[in-house]
């Protein structure tokens, strides 16, 4: 990989913090953006520049000689945008000022991280969601708005612009370096004080990724620049597993007297998504290394470190 001076927008969040990481270990000169500090190494806090993306004005404090921008800040909870929709318009707003940014600076390389939500519940013959099957007409809730409003930002700058692309749809990206009520920190911290789970759907069955799953297609993107530009990528494990399977296995790895509690789906969220990672083997050499159970592991080793100290 070329040396480059790289911006990461979200750089304090879960992927942000370990992209950060790798980019650095790696040599690249990287920036990073967030309103939030870094709390998980002072290495990328120390990168980090204190930025409100809601605020065009407040996007002038961030360096104009970037090479590429990495968009990954977003306010990420699906039901949580339910409840304040607000929140999904921050997303939306943020990928425009982020854009403009790059549009002013003459900047020409944007990768913008879309989810699988972006797919929707749509019923669909294969077993696997390739890129081409997302139907915005079936947007399920304001976080997916403010996805696909992402994706069509990113399109027109690209289109209007010259400016290359690369979109990420990601997939219950998981592992360290997150604390927050998300499915599989939050599950841990509720068998940790056997507390009982709630499971919103029996038949729910998504496609988890371990962190450095998703951050190693990151790097193959930019590694691959050339090849990969302009086009929209499934970046997941490949396999669909239940979230009453991940409560069960949670359970069993803590060994917890924790109960779960099996209640229906709840407004706004995909029951079933299993990611066709085909065109990212192709064109980047994707190959996720970690299955579910291995990753959960790896998860509550983390946790058990982190919550003790």
């Amino acid at each position: 990989m070329d040396n480059m001076k790289i911006l990461v927008t979200g750089c304090s969040g879960t992927i942000g913090t370990r992209l950060c990481e790798k980019l650095l270990s790696q040599g690249q000169e990287v920036v990073g953006a967030d309103w939030e500090p870094c709390k998980w190494n002072t290495e990328v806090e120390q990168i980090r520049i204190d930025c409100d993306l809601r605020d065009s004005q407040a996007l002038k404090v961030l360096p104009t000689d970037i090479d590429l921008v990495i968009h990954l800040a977003a306010n990420a909870r699906v039901y949580e945008l339910v409840e304040n929709p607000d929140r999904a318009f921050d997303n939306a707003h943020s990928t425009y000022n982020t854009l403009e940014y790059v549009r002013k600076n003459g900047i020409k390389k944007f990768m913008f991280a879309s989810s699988r939500e972006t797919y929707g519940n749509i019923k669909i013959e294969e077993d696997k969601y390739s890129e081409d099957k997302a139907n915005f007409a079936h947007c399920e809730s304001p976080y997916t708005a403010s996805k696909i409003a992402g994706e069509a930002f990113t399109e027109s700058y690209k289109r209007c612009y010259d400016i290359e692309t690369i979109i990420y749809r990601f997939s219950n990206v998981y592992g360290m370096y997150d604390d927050s009520v998300r499915l599989i920190p939050l599950f841990f911290k509720q068998v940790k004080n056997n507390e009982l789970l709630h499971v919103f759907g029996e038949k729910k069955y998504l496609d988890f990724t371990y962190i450095d799953d998703c951050v190693e297609g990151i790097l193959l993107g930019i590694e691959k620049w050339d090849q990969a530009k302009n086009d929209t990528y499934n970046i997941a494990y490949g396999e669909g597993s239940s979230i009453l399977h991940v409560a069960e296995k949670m359970i069993e790895l803590t060994q917890s007297s924790s109960k779960i509690s099996i209640e229906q789906p709840r407004t706004g969220e995909v029951i079933k998504y299993i990611a066709d990672t085909t065109k990212a083997e192709k064109k980047l050499g994707f190959s996720p290394k970690t299955p579910l159970d291995e990753g959960l592991e790896k998860s509550v080793e983390w946790y058990s470190n982190y919550f003790s100290s």
